[in-house]
């Protein structure tokens, strides 16, 4: 199993939560976007731990399971799919949430995630934690 985590189960991952902790051991192969690693750069710039942070987020990406996958003309044209269909029915989600899913479908990975309004993203593959 491949998966791909949003930046709030990266962040559960880190404190412990046992579900993802439990799914990351499961699969084969963990998938990060590039947008969620912007999102998490941002929030540990914006925090305190800065440093202490971006060494866990080092050594994670390290990893000999863990891909970093950048956004590509593939993943964009996903992207305006998803849009189309959330806007057809009248249920947007924020833009970077779609960028994080085109790329989960792109991969054939399942998303995992905290972020209930995924489901409004059709043929999307999603471990709700």
């Amino acid at each position: 199993m491949r998966v791909l985590l949003d930046t709030n189960a990266y962040s559960a991952l880190k404190r412990g939560h046992e579900g993802v902790a439990s799914l990351v051991r499961g699969s084969d192969e963990v998938l990060l976007s590039t947008v969620v690693a912007g999102e998490l750069l941002y929030g540990f710039r914006n925090g305190a731990r800065f440093a202490s942070n971006r060494r866990d987020f080092d050594a994670f990406l390290a990893s000999p399971y863990v891909t970093l996958v950048p956004v590509s003309m593939a993943t964009a044209d996903r992207f305006s799919r998803i849009v189309l269909g959330l806007r057809a029915k009248g249920r947007p989600i924020p833009t970077n949430d779609i960028w994080i899913a085109a790329q989960a479908m792109e991969t054939g990975a399942e998303l995992v995630s905290l972020d209930r309004h995924f489901d409004a993203v059709d043929g999307l593959a999603i471990a709700l934690i």
